[in-house]
């Protein structure tokens, strides 16, 4: 079995983020909030830790400084270490290096990086997954299979518009890649990617050279599609609670997924904690007529109004005879008196004033810019 100190775990910050513009033309996929007090990279960052990954890096592109503030030396996640720890890969890290088109350009930034680490194993993900993985199971089944490549994926319904942002695998049953399929026009069950990958460093290594030379940059398809007969490629079932965000209803549906009581208790589970960064917040204040049903209130909250299956951020206030229901509100937003915000999404430092309503649904949630005053 390998040994998951010799593993290291890289996280791409920015891929996707076309998917999901209204809450990334500000920020990195990564640092986009998610239920309650956490950023999106806090689920694949806090996997690897407790599966016992002691060196990530975090492989940049744009508007990161959020991204940097929030994990800052990596001491919530243990990993402010002499050796190893946590690093920020910004592009233009190395000569000749520069803004990456794909996978394999932002691998080829990283390539000293990942060269001086030493580990034998590499385990990259992306950051707009919400799952509580285990990461040392998937290590393992590489290992035991001698793959090549192991892709992580997992079975759910897809309809057309929405595979077309994914990548779509046929794996037989000995686990082994026999098709690959970049965003099809298909529908229906399938076989979806989380692009979570495991390889050998030195394999790796290898295929960012050669993609240099021959100026590939797309890892799903100039490596998985046109490469696949030439390596081995193994497929890893991943059979618990995920959810691909990649446009703002399954970001919407993910956030109201957590006030699931058995999905709360499997992705926020005490054994394997979802680490973030600490505030020294006060807890949340609740007024003497307020009533909150089914919600997930962080500290900070100044609650006097109605909230029900809502998310409620650091320091969000909601006045007397006000409502939020079905709703994520972000950072700091205000709902004043009287005013009622319905299948909706506020991001930071949002105001609702007093007596507005804005309602949408489930399929179409309402989203306030970050600042927004309505």
């Amino acid at each position: 079995m390998a040994s998951m100190a010799n593993v290291l775990g890289l996280i791409f910050a920015n891929m996707h983020e076309q998917t999901l513009p209204e809450l990334t033309k500000a920020r990195a996929m990564a640092s986009v909030p998610f239920g309650s007090k956490y950023r999106l990279i806090d689920f694949p960052l806090s996997g690897m830790v407790n599966s016992g990954i002691t060196q990530v890096g975090i492989i940049t592109k744009t508007n990161y400084y959020s991204l940097m503030n929030h994990l800052g030396m990596g001491s919530e996640w243990d990993l402010a270490r002499k050796t190893g720890g946590l690093h920020i890969l910004p592009p233009y890290g190395r000569e000749n290096a520069g803004m990456y088109r794909g996978r394999l350009e932002a691998l080829a930034g990283a390539a000293e990086f990942i060269h001086e680490s030493n580990c034998e194993y590499v385990v990259m993900t992306d950051s707009n997954v919400v799952t509580n993985m285990d990461i040392k199971p998937m290590v393992d089944f590489h290992e035991k299979n001698g793959a090549d490549i192991t892709c992580v994926y997992g079975t759910g319904f897809y309809i057309p518009e929405r595979a077309q942002t994914q990548t779509v695998l046929c794996v037989d049953e000995n686990n082994t890649v026999y098709d690959v399929l970049a965003r099809p026009s298909i529908g229906g069950e399938m076989n979806i990617a989380l692009n979570i990958y495991v390889m050998r460093r030195k394999f790796l290594e290898e295929l960012i050279r050669e993609s240099e030379c021959r100026s590939l940059y797309s890892f799903e398809t100039d490596i998985l599609q046109h490469k696949l007969h030439d390596f081995k490629i193994m497929g890893y079932k991943y059979n618990k609670y995920y959810e691909v965000i990649d446009s703002m209803k399954t970001y919407y549906k993910a956030t109201m997924d957590m006030m699931n009581r058995e999905i709360s208790h499997e992705m926020f589970s005490l054994d394997t904690p979802i680490y973030t960064k600490v505030r020294d917040v006060a807890p949340a204040k609740y007024g003497i007529d307020c009533s909150v049903k089914n919600s997930l209130i962080a500290d900070g909250c100044i609650i006097e109004g109605t909230v029900e299956n809502s998310v409620l951020f650091r320091g969000v206030k909601v006045g007397k005879g006000a409502i939020v229901k079905n709703s994520i509100v972000m950072h700091g937003a205000v709902i004043e008196e009287k005013a009622s915000f319905i299948d909706a999404i506020a991001d930071k430092s949002v105001t609702i004033t007093k007596n507005r309503t804005i309602t949408g649904s489930v399929d179409f949630p309402v989203y306030i810019s970050k600042g927004g005053v309505v």
